[in-house]
């Protein structure tokens, strides 16, 4: 497939990042939304963007004109019929998106692609309803698109190769790094990022240790850019419960991904995170933590080698049994996706590195710990505890048996 003219539908936040990256890939662009004055104030922003980056150097003030000149604002749904893929930017409801897509169908004709930027919802049910579903795939980006350089793309049930083909090579002309996978929920990076929320909820419950002090461990040891209570408290605890219960509901109870007590008692006492003022932290007066101490080195990527920080009140070996907790989980949930062909090893390594900006892959992890350690805690976990959250992924226990690296496919 050639594609050179590319619709978005949708000119929200996200619609106008990816109409941007379209327009300074060198495409032909119409963004589209029903809202009159969505569709104004989308376009307004995206030339805004244009000429800022310019400013700053990200591009030139020429680059920046041709892209805006690329842009055309589109009012008519049928405005885009002479695209050659359009990309959807709608509200996630399965029941919206899906009545879009057989409105794009129509208007478009037989022969374009149309991708969905779903993060969590079916792509093959999104087709459903569309004339010729093979043409309809997702290309999931991370927000703000033209900050986030990941983009999934998923094939639906009946998404054909040439169509995931032409939206990789779309992606890779935008500037965006592209990995492939199956239609299962949550595809890859929400998917292989539960634990980092969930185990440390669980740590937390298990009265272990402080949200403040496991926030400290997993950046000063595990070299994250933020602890999982500072991300929940980001995103939002309640999106963070929502997002929770859907991967719940949606895998019929799936221990691995049962949600915490704790996320329903913040959302019920509305502590909603930064945007409330008070999550896990309080922002009413200003930050709620000072800067790291700088680290003399990088910490090892084998987590049980980590001694553990001094400015950190907690013995150094509960620090490494809370890191470990949740690195192996980590891997774990990696392993899983690895074994059921949701994506290949490497793809799964990139989506967290460029997803989440992890300083590491899982399965890079995993093979620096050793399939054998890794196997070696989560046993001893679901012995002490008695819970399923803790069953080894099998690739896991069968990479362990045979000594064979996690990031080796097949």
């Amino acid at each position: 497939m050639k594609i050179e003219r590319i619709g978005v539908a949708g000119a929200g936040t996200m619609g106008a990042g990816i109409a941007q990256l379209a327009c300074l890939g060198r495409f032909e662009t119409y963004l589209h939304d029903p809202d009159a004055e969505a569709l104004e104030a989308g376009t307004e922003r995206l030339r805004a963007a244009l000429a800022k980056g310019a400013d700053r150097g990200r591009w030139t003030p020429e680059e920046a004109e041709a892209a805006s000149a690329r842009l055309l604002a589109a009012s008519r749904l049928d405005d885009l019929g002479g695209c050659d893929l359009v990309i959807e930017a709608a509200p996630e409801d399965l029941e919206i998106k899906r009545a879009l897509f057989e409105a794009l169908a129509a208007a478009c004709g037989p022969e374009a692609a149309l991708a969905t930027n779903t993060s969590s919802l079916s792509v093959t049910a999104i087709a459903a309803e569309v004339d010729r579903p093979e043409r309809v795939c997702g290309m999931h980006f991370f927000n703000p698109p033209v900050l986030m350089k990941l983009v999934e793309i998923v094939a639906g049930e009946e998404t054909v190769d040439t169509v995931a083909d032409a939206v990789a090579d779309v992606a890779g002309r935008m500037g965006r790094t592209s990995v492939r996978a199956a239609d299962e929920i949550g595809f890859i990076a929400n998917r292989c990022v539960r634990p980092f929320s969930l185990e440390a909820l669980r740590t937390l419950g298990d009265r272990i240790t402080t949200t403040e002090q496991i926030d400290a461990i997993v950046r000063r040891g595990g070299g994250f850019r933020m602890g999982p209570f500072e991300l929940m408290d980001l995103v939002g605890v309640d999106v963070g419960f929502e997002v929770a219960k859907s991967f719940w509901e949606q895998s019929f109870h799936e221990p691995r991904w049962q949600p915490s007590p704790i996320q329903a008692k913040m959302v019920a006492a509305g502590r909603l995170g930064r945007k409330s003022g008070r999550g896990y932290y309080d922002y009413r007066d200003g930050p709620h933590r000072p800067d790291d101490p700088d680290a003399t080195a990088p910490p090892p990527a084998n987590v049980r080698e980590w001694a553990g920080d001094e400015s950190i009140d907690l013995a150094p070996a509960t620090q490494v049994e809370v890191l470990e907790r949740i690195v192996c989980q980590l891997v774990n949930e990696a392993c899983f996706t690895l074994g059921r062909k949701i994506a290949d090893a490497a793809d799964i390594d990139t989506a967290m590195r460029f997803g989440f900006n992890w300083p590491r892959g899982p399965l890079e992890w995993g093979d620096a710990i050793g399939a054998d350690g890794v196997l070696s805690v989560l046993d001893r976990l679901r012995s002490e505890t008695g819970e399923e959250r803790y069953r080894a992924a099998p690739l896991l226990r069968r990479r362990a048996a045979a000594g064979r690296l996690l990031r080796e496919d097949g």
